[in-house]
Protein backbone atom coordinates (compact mmCIF):
# COMPACT_ATOMS: atom_id res chain seq x y z
CA UNK A 1 0.00 0.00 0.00
CA UNK A 2 1.20 3.42 -0.65
CA UNK A 3 0.59 6.68 1.17
CA UNK A 4 -2.15 8.45 -0.36
CA UNK A 5 -0.55 11.89 0.64
CA UNK A 6 3.19 11.98 -0.05
CA UNK A 7 4.40 15.75 -0.68
CA UNK A 8 8.35 14.65 -1.38
CA UNK A 9 7.47 15.64 -4.88
CA UNK A 10 5.94 18.62 -4.42
CA UNK A 11 9.09 21.01 -4.81
CA UNK A 12 9.51 19.08 -8.22
CA UNK A 13 6.27 19.48 -9.42
CA UNK A 14 6.28 23.92 -8.00
CA UNK A 15 9.79 24.20 -9.82
CA UNK A 16 7.89 22.47 -13.02
CA UNK A 17 4.58 24.54 -13.43
CA UNK A 18 6.62 27.68 -12.40
CA UNK A 19 8.50 26.93 -15.52
CA UNK A 20 5.80 26.02 -17.66
CA UNK A 21 4.21 29.71 -16.19
CA UNK A 22 7.29 31.35 -18.12
CA UNK A 23 6.25 30.52 -21.40
CA UNK A 24 2.80 32.64 -20.91
CA UNK A 25 4.77 35.35 -19.01
CA UNK A 26 7.73 35.80 -21.86
CA UNK A 27 4.68 35.98 -24.38
CA UNK A 28 2.68 38.86 -22.33
CA UNK A 29 5.98 40.94 -21.92
CA UNK A 30 7.48 40.86 -25.58
CA UNK A 31 4.09 41.41 -26.99
CA UNK A 32 3.26 44.35 -24.32
CA UNK A 33 6.15 45.59 -23.86
CA UNK A 34 5.35 48.80 -24.94
CA UNK A 35 2.13 48.90 -23.43
CA UNK A 36 1.18 50.64 -20.17
CA UNK A 37 1.24 48.56 -17.38
CA UNK A 38 -2.40 48.13 -16.90
CA UNK A 39 -2.35 46.96 -19.89
CA UNK A 40 -0.21 44.21 -19.73
CA UNK A 41 -1.67 43.30 -16.61
CA UNK A 42 -4.90 42.80 -18.59
CA UNK A 43 -3.05 40.97 -20.88
CA UNK A 44 -2.05 38.75 -18.44
CA UNK A 45 -5.12 38.59 -16.82
CA UNK A 46 -7.02 37.56 -20.09
CA UNK A 47 -3.97 35.17 -21.30
CA UNK A 48 -4.81 33.20 -17.46
CA UNK A 49 -8.59 33.46 -18.09
CA UNK A 50 -7.65 31.46 -21.67
CA UNK A 51 -5.37 29.00 -20.09
CA UNK A 52 -7.58 28.55 -17.25
CA UNK A 53 -10.32 27.72 -19.42
CA UNK A 54 -8.26 24.98 -21.23
CA UNK A 55 -7.25 23.62 -17.83
CA UNK A 56 -11.07 23.14 -17.36
CA UNK A 57 -11.44 21.25 -20.66
CA UNK A 58 -8.50 19.20 -19.73
CA UNK A 59 -9.87 18.12 -16.57
CA UNK A 60 -12.90 17.09 -18.43
CA UNK A 61 -10.87 15.09 -20.88
CA UNK A 62 -8.93 13.55 -17.74
CA UNK A 63 -12.43 12.69 -16.26
CA UNK A 64 -13.36 11.35 -19.51
CA UNK A 65 -10.65 8.87 -19.97
CA UNK A 66 -11.16 7.64 -16.61
CA UNK A 67 -7.84 8.68 -16.10
CA UNK A 68 -8.31 10.83 -12.70
CA UNK A 69 -6.90 7.95 -10.94
CA UNK A 70 -4.01 7.14 -12.90
CA UNK A 71 -1.54 8.42 -10.55
CA UNK A 72 -3.38 7.30 -7.26
CA UNK A 73 -1.74 9.19 -5.03
CA UNK A 74 -1.57 13.22 -4.16
CA UNK A 75 0.46 15.46 -5.57
CA UNK A 76 3.04 13.38 -7.28
CA UNK A 77 2.88 10.09 -8.85
CA UNK A 78 3.82 7.20 -6.66
CA UNK A 79 6.14 9.48 -4.92
CA UNK A 80 7.57 11.14 -7.59
CA UNK A 81 7.20 14.22 -9.71
CA UNK A 82 6.64 12.27 -13.16
CA UNK A 83 5.27 8.68 -14.07
CA UNK A 84 8.54 8.33 -15.24
CA UNK A 85 9.85 7.76 -12.09
CA UNK A 86 7.30 5.48 -11.86
CA UNK A 87 7.15 3.16 -14.68
CA UNK A 88 7.79 0.17 -12.20
CA UNK A 89 4.66 0.51 -9.63
CA UNK A 90 2.77 1.81 -12.35
CA UNK A 91 3.16 -1.35 -14.55
CA UNK A 92 2.79 -3.24 -11.34
CA UNK A 93 -0.58 -2.09 -10.75
CA UNK A 94 -1.34 -2.22 -14.83
CA UNK A 95 -0.28 -6.00 -14.61
CA UNK A 96 -2.56 -6.50 -11.37
CA UNK A 97 -5.85 -4.68 -13.01
CA UNK A 98 -5.34 -4.80 -16.36
CA UNK A 99 -9.00 -3.03 -16.79
CA UNK A 100 -8.30 -0.67 -13.87
CA UNK A 101 -7.56 2.97 -13.62
CA UNK A 102 -3.54 3.00 -13.44
CA UNK A 103 -2.20 2.64 -17.21
CA UNK A 104 1.00 4.59 -17.82
CA UNK A 105 -0.76 6.58 -20.70
CA UNK A 106 -3.48 7.81 -18.10
CA UNK A 107 -1.09 8.44 -15.50
CA UNK A 108 0.42 10.93 -18.06
CA UNK A 109 -2.79 12.50 -18.55
CA UNK A 110 -3.76 13.24 -14.84
CA UNK A 111 0.13 14.52 -14.80
CA UNK A 112 -0.34 16.75 -17.03
CA UNK A 113 -3.63 17.98 -15.74
CA UNK A 114 -1.42 18.71 -12.49
CA UNK A 115 1.20 20.69 -14.26
CA UNK A 116 -0.74 22.98 -16.19
CA UNK A 117 -3.03 23.67 -12.83
CA UNK A 118 0.66 24.10 -11.25
CA UNK A 119 1.41 26.58 -13.96
CA UNK A 120 -1.93 28.43 -14.21
CA UNK A 121 -1.55 28.91 -10.03
CA UNK A 122 1.88 30.61 -10.13
CA UNK A 123 0.07 33.05 -13.20
CA UNK A 124 -2.29 34.19 -10.96
CA UNK A 125 0.11 34.22 -7.55
CA UNK A 126 2.13 36.51 -10.14
CA UNK A 127 -1.64 38.90 -11.03
CA UNK A 128 -1.83 39.05 -7.09
CA UNK A 129 1.43 40.02 -6.43
CA UNK A 130 1.09 43.02 -9.03
CA UNK A 131 -1.99 44.07 -7.99
CA UNK A 132 -0.68 44.45 -4.24
CA UNK A 133 2.14 46.38 -6.22
CA UNK A 134 0.31 48.81 -7.90
CA UNK A 135 -2.09 49.26 -4.55
CA UNK A 136 1.38 50.44 -2.65
CA UNK A 137 2.05 52.93 -5.75
CA UNK A 138 -0.93 54.24 -6.11
CA UNK A 139 -1.18 54.90 -2.86
CA UNK A 140 2.32 56.58 -2.96
CA UNK A 141 1.22 58.58 -6.27
CA UNK A 142 -1.99 59.60 -3.94
CA UNK A 143 0.30 60.82 -1.33
CA UNK A 144 2.70 62.79 -3.75
CA UNK A 145 -0.20 64.51 -5.77
CA UNK A 146 -1.97 65.34 -2.61
CA UNK A 147 1.49 67.22 -1.59
CA UNK A 148 1.87 68.78 -5.14
CA UNK A 149 -1.90 70.47 -4.81
CA UNK A 150 -1.12 72.35 -1.81
CA UNK A 151 -3.05 75.87 -1.98
CA UNK A 152 0.37 77.31 -1.14
CA UNK A 153 1.26 76.74 -4.40
CA UNK A 154 0.45 76.23 -8.27
CA UNK A 155 0.12 72.12 -9.04
CA UNK A 156 3.55 70.58 -9.39
CA UNK A 157 4.37 68.74 -13.06
CA UNK A 158 3.51 65.24 -10.81
CA UNK A 159 -0.22 66.40 -10.49
CA UNK A 160 -2.15 63.03 -11.29
CA UNK A 161 -2.51 63.67 -14.99
CA UNK A 162 -6.26 63.99 -16.62
CA UNK A 163 -8.34 61.03 -15.95
CA UNK A 164 -6.38 59.50 -13.49
CA UNK A 165 -9.62 60.14 -11.05
CA UNK A 166 -11.52 57.68 -13.53
CA UNK A 167 -8.86 55.10 -13.65
CA UNK A 168 -8.93 55.01 -9.77
CA UNK A 169 -12.10 54.55 -10.07
CA UNK A 170 -12.27 51.80 -12.57
CA UNK A 171 -10.13 49.82 -10.17
CA UNK A 172 -11.93 50.06 -7.04
CA UNK A 173 -11.57 46.58 -6.32
CA UNK A 174 -7.75 46.79 -6.44
CA UNK A 175 -5.54 43.94 -5.12
CA UNK A 176 -9.12 41.94 -3.71
CA UNK A 177 -10.38 40.05 -6.67
CA UNK A 178 -6.60 38.75 -7.53
CA UNK A 179 -6.25 37.76 -3.71
CA UNK A 180 -9.81 36.29 -3.67
CA UNK A 181 -8.73 34.13 -6.70
CA UNK A 182 -5.65 33.07 -5.13
CA UNK A 183 -7.06 31.70 -2.48
CA UNK A 184 -10.11 30.09 -4.47
CA UNK A 185 -7.18 28.32 -6.87
CA UNK A 186 -5.38 26.85 -3.56
CA UNK A 187 -8.78 25.70 -2.84
CA UNK A 188 -9.30 24.16 -6.33
CA UNK A 189 -5.95 21.88 -5.50
CA UNK A 190 -7.72 20.77 -2.42
CA UNK A 191 -10.52 19.83 -4.38
CA UNK A 192 -8.35 18.66 -6.66
CA UNK A 193 -6.67 16.55 -4.16
CA UNK A 194 -9.55 15.22 -2.91
CA UNK A 195 -10.92 13.84 -6.10
CA UNK A 196 -7.80 11.80 -6.22
CA UNK A 197 -7.74 10.48 -2.71
CA UNK A 198 -11.45 9.83 -2.18
CA UNK A 199 -11.27 7.70 -5.41
CA UNK A 200 -13.76 9.52 -7.31
CA UNK A 201 -16.28 10.79 -4.49
CA UNK A 202 -19.07 12.00 -6.95
CA UNK A 203 -19.98 15.27 -4.95
CA UNK A 204 -16.13 16.09 -4.76
CA UNK A 205 -15.90 15.85 -8.78
CA UNK A 206 -18.87 17.93 -9.05
CA UNK A 207 -17.69 20.78 -6.61
CA UNK A 208 -14.17 20.38 -8.17
CA UNK A 209 -15.59 21.24 -11.42
CA UNK A 210 -18.07 23.97 -9.96
CA UNK A 211 -14.70 25.55 -8.91
CA UNK A 212 -13.07 25.47 -11.68
CA UNK A 213 -15.88 27.92 -13.35
CA UNK A 214 -16.03 29.93 -10.46
CA UNK A 215 -12.14 30.32 -10.95
CA UNK A 216 -13.47 32.02 -14.42
CA UNK A 217 -15.73 34.00 -13.41
CA UNK A 218 -13.24 35.73 -11.03
CA UNK A 219 -10.86 36.00 -13.28
CA UNK A 220 -13.56 37.40 -15.49
CA UNK A 221 -14.63 39.94 -13.73
CA UNK A 222 -11.20 41.62 -13.32
CA UNK A 223 -10.88 42.08 -17.00
CA UNK A 224 -13.11 45.08 -17.60
CA UNK A 225 -11.22 47.61 -14.77
CA UNK A 226 -8.20 47.75 -17.24
CA UNK A 227 -10.44 49.26 -20.19
CA UNK A 228 -10.87 52.65 -19.79
CA UNK A 229 -12.17 53.86 -23.32
CA UNK A 230 -15.07 51.51 -23.72
CA UNK A 231 -18.19 53.44 -22.72
CA UNK A 232 -20.06 52.47 -19.86
CA UNK A 233 -23.07 50.42 -20.67
CA UNK A 234 -26.35 50.69 -18.27
CA UNK A 235 -28.93 47.90 -18.74
CA UNK A 236 -32.45 48.00 -17.78
CA UNK A 237 -32.85 46.21 -14.46
CA UNK A 238 -35.64 43.81 -15.94
CA UNK A 239 -32.77 42.96 -18.37
CA UNK A 240 -29.96 42.59 -15.77
CA UNK A 241 -32.26 40.64 -13.84
CA UNK A 242 -33.19 38.15 -16.59
CA UNK A 243 -29.10 38.17 -16.86
CA UNK A 244 -28.51 37.03 -13.27
CA UNK A 245 -31.69 34.60 -13.72
CA UNK A 246 -29.89 32.74 -16.14
CA UNK A 247 -26.15 32.65 -15.17
CA UNK A 248 -28.03 31.21 -11.36
CA UNK A 249 -29.99 28.67 -13.57
CA UNK A 250 -26.94 27.91 -15.54
CA UNK A 251 -24.99 27.20 -12.79
CA UNK A 252 -27.67 24.94 -11.32
CA UNK A 253 -27.36 22.88 -14.96
CA UNK A 254 -23.84 22.43 -14.80
CA UNK A 255 -23.83 20.97 -11.31
CA UNK A 256 -26.57 18.95 -12.53
CA UNK A 257 -24.47 17.79 -15.67
CA UNK A 258 -20.94 17.15 -13.02
CA UNK A 259 -23.56 14.81 -11.24
CA UNK A 260 -24.56 12.93 -14.41
CA UNK A 261 -20.70 13.15 -15.64
CA UNK A 262 -19.44 11.77 -12.41
CA UNK A 263 -21.99 9.02 -11.89
CA UNK A 264 -21.72 7.72 -15.03
CA UNK A 265 -25.52 8.06 -15.95
CA UNK A 266 -25.17 9.82 -19.85
CA UNK A 267 -26.06 6.30 -21.26
CA UNK A 268 -29.17 5.96 -18.67
CA UNK A 269 -31.43 7.22 -21.63
CA UNK A 270 -30.40 5.82 -24.95
CA UNK A 271 -32.76 7.53 -26.62
CA UNK A 272 -34.38 11.00 -27.29
CA UNK A 273 -37.07 12.87 -26.67
CA UNK A 274 -37.92 9.84 -24.81
CA UNK A 275 -36.04 8.12 -22.28
CA UNK A 276 -36.04 3.75 -22.38
CA UNK A 277 -39.21 4.66 -24.73
CA UNK A 278 -41.19 6.66 -21.86
CA UNK A 279 -41.93 10.26 -21.26
CA UNK A 280 -41.59 9.07 -17.63
CA UNK A 281 -39.19 6.03 -17.23
CA UNK A 282 -38.71 4.32 -14.17
CA UNK A 283 -37.03 6.91 -11.71
CA UNK A 284 -35.72 6.85 -8.21
CA UNK A 285 -34.83 10.08 -7.26
CA UNK A 286 -33.80 9.11 -3.47
CA UNK A 287 -30.70 7.11 -4.60
CA UNK A 288 -29.52 9.33 -7.34
CA UNK A 289 -29.83 12.76 -5.42
CA UNK A 290 -28.48 11.18 -2.19
CA UNK A 291 -25.10 13.29 -2.67
CA UNK A 292 -22.53 12.12 0.20
CA UNK A 293 -22.00 8.66 -1.10
CA UNK A 294 -19.44 6.73 -2.81
CA UNK A 295 -19.10 6.34 -7.20
CA UNK A 296 -21.69 3.72 -7.90
CA UNK A 297 -22.76 2.92 -4.43
CA UNK A 298 -26.07 4.35 -2.19
CA UNK A 299 -25.33 6.43 0.83
CA UNK A 300 -26.52 2.49 2.93
CA UNK A 301 -23.71 1.44 1.24
CA UNK A 302 -25.62 -1.15 -1.59
CA UNK A 303 -24.97 -1.33 -5.34
CA UNK A 304 -26.68 2.05 -7.00
CA UNK A 305 -29.68 0.66 -8.94
CA UNK A 306 -30.16 1.71 -12.52
CA UNK A 307 -33.09 3.15 -11.91
CA UNK A 308 -31.49 6.07 -9.78
CA UNK A 309 -29.15 6.56 -12.54
CA UNK A 310 -31.89 7.34 -14.86
CA UNK A 311 -33.61 9.67 -12.53
CA UNK A 312 -29.78 11.59 -12.42
CA UNK A 313 -30.08 11.80 -16.32
CA UNK A 314 -33.54 13.06 -17.19
CA UNK A 315 -33.42 15.74 -14.49
CA UNK A 316 -30.51 16.57 -16.57
CA UNK A 317 -32.47 16.62 -19.29
CA UNK A 318 -35.56 18.60 -18.00
CA UNK A 319 -33.49 20.97 -16.68
CA UNK A 320 -31.77 21.90 -20.20
CA UNK A 321 -34.68 22.49 -21.69
CA UNK A 322 -35.41 25.48 -18.95
CA UNK A 323 -32.33 26.52 -19.29
CA UNK A 324 -31.81 26.77 -22.96
CA UNK A 325 -35.31 29.00 -22.95
CA UNK A 326 -33.54 31.03 -20.55
CA UNK A 327 -30.62 31.42 -22.99
CA UNK A 328 -32.43 32.22 -25.82
CA UNK A 329 -34.56 34.94 -24.23
CA UNK A 330 -31.91 36.64 -22.96
CA UNK A 331 -29.58 36.63 -26.51
CA UNK A 332 -32.68 37.86 -27.76
CA UNK A 333 -33.03 40.65 -25.55
CA UNK A 334 -29.69 41.39 -25.58
CA UNK A 335 -29.19 41.67 -29.41
CA UNK A 336 -32.17 44.32 -29.05
CA UNK A 337 -28.92 46.64 -27.11
CA UNK A 338 -26.77 47.18 -29.75
CA UNK A 339 -24.09 47.65 -27.38
CA UNK A 340 -24.29 44.04 -26.68
CA UNK A 341 -25.29 42.34 -30.06
CA UNK A 342 -21.81 40.87 -30.01
CA UNK A 343 -21.88 38.91 -26.74
CA UNK A 344 -25.75 38.26 -27.65
CA UNK A 345 -24.59 36.42 -30.40
CA UNK A 346 -21.93 34.40 -28.78
CA UNK A 347 -24.16 33.60 -26.39
CA UNK A 348 -27.13 31.83 -28.66
CA UNK A 349 -23.80 30.35 -30.81
CA UNK A 350 -22.96 28.55 -27.58
CA UNK A 351 -26.29 27.85 -26.27
CA UNK A 352 -26.53 25.64 -29.93
CA UNK A 353 -23.15 24.20 -29.13
CA UNK A 354 -24.49 22.70 -26.01
CA UNK A 355 -27.78 21.50 -27.30
CA UNK A 356 -25.84 19.53 -30.07
CA UNK A 357 -23.35 18.03 -28.16
CA UNK A 358 -25.90 17.25 -25.51
CA UNK A 359 -27.83 15.30 -28.21
CA UNK A 360 -25.00 14.13 -29.80
CA UNK A 361 -23.55 12.28 -26.08
CA UNK A 362 -26.77 10.46 -26.08
CA UNK A 363 -27.47 9.17 -29.72
CA UNK A 364 -23.75 8.57 -30.10
CA UNK A 365 -23.20 6.69 -27.49
CA UNK A 366 -21.08 9.89 -25.58
CA UNK A 367 -18.44 10.11 -27.83
CA UNK A 368 -15.39 12.23 -26.21
CA UNK A 369 -15.03 14.90 -28.57
CA UNK A 370 -18.78 15.64 -27.72
CA UNK A 371 -18.25 14.88 -24.43
CA UNK A 372 -15.10 17.62 -23.86
CA UNK A 373 -16.95 19.99 -26.24
CA UNK A 374 -19.97 19.85 -23.85
CA UNK A 375 -17.46 20.79 -20.90
CA UNK A 376 -16.10 23.41 -22.55
CA UNK A 377 -19.39 25.09 -23.79
CA UNK A 378 -20.63 25.10 -20.18
CA UNK A 379 -18.09 27.41 -19.63
CA UNK A 380 -17.70 29.46 -22.49
CA UNK A 381 -21.37 30.04 -21.70
CA UNK A 382 -20.36 30.93 -17.60
CA UNK A 383 -17.90 33.01 -19.28
CA UNK A 384 -20.02 35.06 -21.98
CA UNK A 385 -22.88 35.93 -18.56
CA UNK A 386 -20.32 37.30 -16.53
CA UNK A 387 -18.58 39.34 -19.30
CA UNK A 388 -22.17 40.98 -19.77
CA UNK A 389 -22.75 41.47 -16.22
CA UNK A 390 -19.44 42.69 -15.38
CA UNK A 391 -19.05 45.06 -18.08
CA UNK A 392 -22.19 46.69 -17.76
CA UNK A 393 -21.74 47.38 -14.01
CA UNK A 394 -18.35 49.22 -14.51
CA UNK A 395 -18.16 53.06 -13.65
CA UNK A 396 -16.02 55.79 -14.05
CA UNK A 397 -16.02 55.90 -18.28
CA UNK A 398 -15.87 59.18 -19.92
CA UNK A 399 -18.89 58.58 -22.03
CA UNK A 400 -21.70 57.30 -20.73
CA UNK A 401 -24.15 55.09 -22.79
CA UNK A 402 -27.39 54.43 -21.18
CA UNK A 403 -29.61 51.98 -22.76
CA UNK A 404 -32.07 49.67 -22.34
CA UNK A 405 -33.88 46.77 -23.02
CA UNK A 406 -36.15 47.45 -25.94
CA UNK A 407 -34.91 48.11 -29.58
CA UNK A 408 -32.95 51.70 -30.18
Amino acid sequence: MHSLYDFSPLLRMMVFGALLALGPLAWVWLRQRRASAPHRVQALTALTLFLTFDLVLFGAFTRLTDSGLGCPDWPGCYGNASPVGSHVAIAAAQNAMPSGPVTLGKAWVEMIHRYLATSVGVLIVVLAVVAWIGRVRQRAQRQAWGVANLPSGRPKEDSPPRGAAQHAQRQAWGPFLPSLTLLWVCIQGAFGALTVTMKLFPAIVTLHLLGGLVLLMLLCVQLPQFDNNAPTVVMAPALRRLAWLTLVLLLLQVALGGWVSTNYAVLACSDFPQCQGSWWPLMDFEQGFALWRELGMTAGGAVISFAALTAIHYTHRLMAVIVLGALALLAWRLNRVPALRYPARWIAALAALQLITGLSNVVLDWPLLAAVLHTGGAGALVVALIWVLAATRAQGHSVQQSLSGTAA
